[in-house]
Parts: structure tokens; sequence; C-alpha cells
């Protein structure tokens, strides 16, 4: 899981095995943000992020959750298409991600322990940084 800002550069980071769902991890990946986050932050996510608990729940923390609605909702829609515009602009994680793509030890991971994996992906996150900053 890998909160980015607007330009693709990732912010927050958790990392677990595959067993957990997406949307469980999401709430500690988004802890890391608190002290530095202004109130309504516009969060994007796909459509696995859909249910209407969590957007409360992100709603009360101060996260504006954009996230167009799976198919065959039977409940009332909670966003018109003004907010889904913005959807358009998911490409930049997929970007972040692709990024990742491009460190060959985290491609494929070797790694048993969770710690040691953890530690590559700090310093492939620091790397990716330095290179987008501009001086």
């Amino acid at each position: 899981m890998v909160v980015a800002d607007g330009q693709g550069l990732p912010l927050s980071c958790r990392l677990a095995s595959a067993s957990p769902a997406e949307i469980t991890l999401l709430e500690d990946a988004l802890d890391h943000l608190k002290a530095r986050r202004p109130w309504g932050l516009k969060l994007i996510a796909d459509r696995a992020y859909d249910s209407d608990p969590h957007r409360k729940r992100l709603k009360r923390n101060g996260f504006d959750l954009i996230v167009p609605h799976r198919k065959g909702r039977v409940q009332p829609k909670t966003q018109d298409g003004r907010k889904l515009r913005r959807y358009k602009h998911r490409w930049k994680i997929e970007r972040t991600f692709a990024w990742f793509g491009s460190f060959r030890r985290l491609l494929v991971r070797h790694e048993h322990h969770l710690t040691i994996y953890h530690a590559f992906f700090i310093i492939a996150c620091i790397m990716l940084t330095m290179r987008r900053m501009t001086f």
C-alpha cells in the first residue's frame, strides 16, 4: 500500500503479506500522514475501496474519498460526476508503481523477512524522491 502526492512521489507506505485485504491497510498507511496533512485532502482510489462505512470513517478523519462506485450498487450514489472527473489522475499512482518496478530487488520479492524488504522499499522511496527533486 503506497500513498502518493499529486506528482506521484511516495508519502507513506504500509507493507504486509499478501493475505490481508488492501482496504484494511489503507487506514494504517494514512495514519502516517496525520501530522502533516491539511483537512479535506482528496484521496483517489479504485473500485475496491467503494464502501459506505469506509467513506464515513475517512470523512471523519479529514479525507475526501474519490472512488467510482462498484457495478451493481444497490444503495444510492454518494458522489456525482464532477467529483469523479478527478479519478482520471489515478495514472500518477500507477506511474509510481511502475517506478518501483525499476528496482530489481523489489520487483521479485526474494526476502523472507518483511523488515528487510521494508528497508529496501524505503531506500527505493528515497531514491525516487531524490530523482524527482529539482534544485
